[in-house]
């Protein structure tokens, strides 16, 4: 199924600041609010995406271009028309995340994913160091997990709620929302 980004919650997208919705903002430690206060004093100039590098899943979930969704019994795959058509694999056959030592570090990790009822449950860990999050430099680090939960609460949209849990950057997890609406009448294409 193709899907288009709707924005975040209260129509504040987290494309441009991940922590829009969340009541005082990201909770950053205090050298991640430096770095994000520097960044943007530099016009994002170093966000992998101007650099034609992968954006990583929380900029590349809430841009504005659409998303293929491809589900089998074992996995379920991620189609992203933006960032020079990126794909994300999430395995639902029940193995484990990998050990952070047993594993490359990935601009999108590695993700698992099972079902809670009617919402696909997504956990990624095995990020690069110094990913970004947003366009507006919002850290994530090589110890940080995203949590994706993914339901259809009607036929045409489906809502993506995002916890990043990653103590070295943020003072506590968060969470940010996005909202899509189903594509029917559309198809990717190649993103040059």
């Amino acid at each position: 199924m193709l899907f288009r980004s709707g924005g975040g919650q209260g129509g504040g997208s987290p494309f441009g600041n991940i922590g829009n919705n969340t009541p005082g903002g990201a909770p950053y430690q205090p050298w991640a609010a430096d770095l994000v206060k520097q960044r943007m004093a530099d016009n994002s100039k170093d966000n992998p995406d101007a650099h034609c590098l992968p954006m990583g899943i929380a900029q590349l979930n809430s841009h504005l271009y659409p998303r293929k969704i491809i589900q089998t019994p074992t996995e379920v795959i991620l189609i992203y028309e933006a960032s020079g058509t990126t794909i994300r694999e999430v395995f639902l056959d029940g193995r484990p995340l990998p050990k952070k030592d047993d594993v490359e570090p990935w601009w999108n990790g590695y993700s698992v994913g099972h079902w809670d009822g009617d919402t696909l449950v997504v956990e990624t860990t095995g990020l690069m160091d110094d990913g970004w999050l947003d366009v507006r430099g919002s850290p994530i680090t090589a110890n940080g997990k995203i949590t994706e939960r993914f339901r259809r609460p009607t036929y045409g949209t489906l809502e993506l709620e995002e916890t990043i849990d990653d103590a070295k950057a943020y003072t506590r997890p968060f969470t940010a929302k996005v909202f899509y609406r189903f594509s029917p009448d559309t198809q990717l294409i190649e993103f040059v």
